[in-house]
């Protein structure tokens, strides 16, 4: 593959569920990956994951078998920061914290080369605020992809008031080659999807409260009626309570709109560890059933 934009070595900095999926979808774009986390432990598990991954794509017949030890051979598991000295690219996926996403950018860039285009796949947080003060804010971006990376379409390519023309464009063609779909947005909180889909869920939970409907007939209601492929609550435990929590507090702050302003019943859930999928019970009780029970929460 001829590298698109000047980027041929990509590296993922934080090897959760996102970052996994970007060093695979990186990898399978023919980009070589250095893929980095804390510990050891955590590289070797994100590499196994992308190899069970690649295998179920041969079994449902996407490529051959032989295509998968391909795609890992190009892949570097790493837990040292200095591998990404050479790295054209490098996207932060890292848990959704400022002060731990800051600490990072400032160690690479006084570790990367000053051709290293830098991106943060944050949800929320604001692109400006991480990339202040670095040599390279021009070359600082959000590409914020959406979970799970191998299947969802959608990047947001965040621009700062400072980003230049090249770092974009570079970007956008770089998205592009991983077969997404590139959207452009300024730097706010919520970038435009979550800005759009954060009122939609509270409201949802809104009205779970004020015992409108059931959690099934809320989430068939906006399946059946607007063909949505799955219900607000549903999709609310899918992302995590405490992650919607915690962004909806963050896009409060930013707009002090009401709509933002994370509702009681989330709170409450949160409080008691009922997150969602991750935590087997949200607003559906994932421990008898793979699809999920819906709760009794009305009056919650």
């Amino acid at each position: 593959m001829v590298p698109v934009a000047g980027f041929k070595v990509i590296g993922v900095v934080g090897l959760g569920i996102m970052g996994t999926g970007i060093a695979q979808v990186a990898a399978m774009a023919d980009y070589d990956v250095v893929a980095l986390d804390s510990e050891k432990s955590l590289v070797d598990r994100s590499i196994a994951r992308i190899a069970f991954s690649l295998q179920r794509m041969v079994e449902k017949g996407i490529f051959p078998e032989t295509v998968p030890e391909n795609i890992l051979s190009r892949i570097k598991g790493s837990s040292d920061l200095e591998a990404m000295s050479d790295c054209d690219l490098i996207i932060e996926a890292v848990y959704e914290d400022y002060n731990s996403k800051r600490a990072i950018f400032e160690k690479l860039d006084v570790i990367c080369a000053e051709k290293t285009v830098f991106a943060s796949n944050t949800s929320t947080l604001d692109i400006t605020g991480l990339c202040s003060g670095l040599k390279r804010s021009d070359r600082f971006l959000g590409l914020h992809f959406f979970n799970p990376v191998p299947v969802m379409k959608l990047v947001e390519v965040v621009r700062t008031a400072v980003t230049s023309e090249d770092a974009i464009n570079r970007s956008l063609d770089f998205v592009i080659s991983l077969d997404k779909r590139p959207v452009q947005v300024r730097d706010q909180a919520g970038f435009l999807v979550n800005y759009l889909l954060t009122p939609y869920l509270f409201d949802a939970i809104r009205a779970l409260s004020a015992g409108l409907a059931s959690v099934s007939d809320i989430d068939s209601g906006m399946r059946y009626g607007c063909g949505h492929p799955m219900g607000p609550l549903a999709l609310s435990d899918l992302i995590g309570l405490d992650t919607l929590f915690k962004a909806g507090n963050i896009l409060f702050d930013e707009y002090r709109e009401s709509r933002y302003s994370p509702p009681p019943l989330l709170k409450r859930l949160v409080s008691l560890g009922d997150l969602g999928v991750k935590s087997g019970r949200g607003f559906y009780d994932y421990t008898g059933s793979k699809g999920g029970n819906p709760r009794d929460l009305i009056g919650f």
